[in-house]
């Protein structure tokens, strides 16, 4: 994982020179302070996928681009076999798999998204990004947390929200929780 930080911290660097953009604007869009999203470009520090979605539409590149460094080239359509698509590790415990990386211009973002249990892990860090978002457990049980609601979703289970509004979550249990997660502006 410390690579792949690593290695994101230099695709947001290398855009904010490209594009001549100062550090503190960057951060200022985020939400968060310049020193922060300094180590984030260092690769000290972790960036939330909302965040990276963020950046990725207010300067017109691709989310993939700033998680994979990969670009799309499919246009008609794309496919993701069992297993495939393009993932990164978030955090220790968040692992997120792309089912819509090769696809130009796609106008949503889908993961498959697997996240660990944390054993007596009471604290779930929220975030919010522009858009609406779907959720539907494949495997095992988890807690979101949505704009001040404690919701449990098990396999089947599914929700769409506003997801301007803070939300999070946990697995439940101790067995890993994987969902379909679609987000769209």
């Amino acid at each position: 994982m410390d690579e792949q930080l690593k290695q994101i911290g230099e695709r947001l660097r290398g855009l904010r020179e490209v594009l001549d953009i100062p550090a503190e604007e960057i951060a200022e869009t985020i939400g968060i302070d310049v020193e922060k999203y300094l180590k984030i470009e260092a690769g000290e520090s972790d960036i939330t996928i909302s965040k990276l979605m963020t950046i990725a539409h207010k300067y017109g590149v691709s989310a993939e681009e700033l998680m994979f460094a990969e670009a799309a080239h499919m246009k008609s359509y794309f496919v993701v076999r069992k297993g495939q698509g393009m993932s990164v590790e978030r955090t220790k415990a968040y692992k997120y798999q792309s089912l819509v990386s090769g696809f130009v211009n796609h106008k949503a973002d889908v993961f498959i998204v697997t996240v660990e249990p944390k054993p007596g892990a009471h604290t779930i860090y929220k975030n919010t990004h522009p858009g609406q978002e779907f959720n539907l457990v494949l495997e095992g049980k988890m807690e979101l947390y949505l704009a001040g609601k404690t919701i449990i979703l098990e396999e089947g289970d599914s929700i769409y929200f506003d997801s301007s509004k803070p939300h999070g979550m946990l697995a439940v249990g101790d067995k890993a929780v994987k969902f379909l997660a679609f987000t769209v502006e």
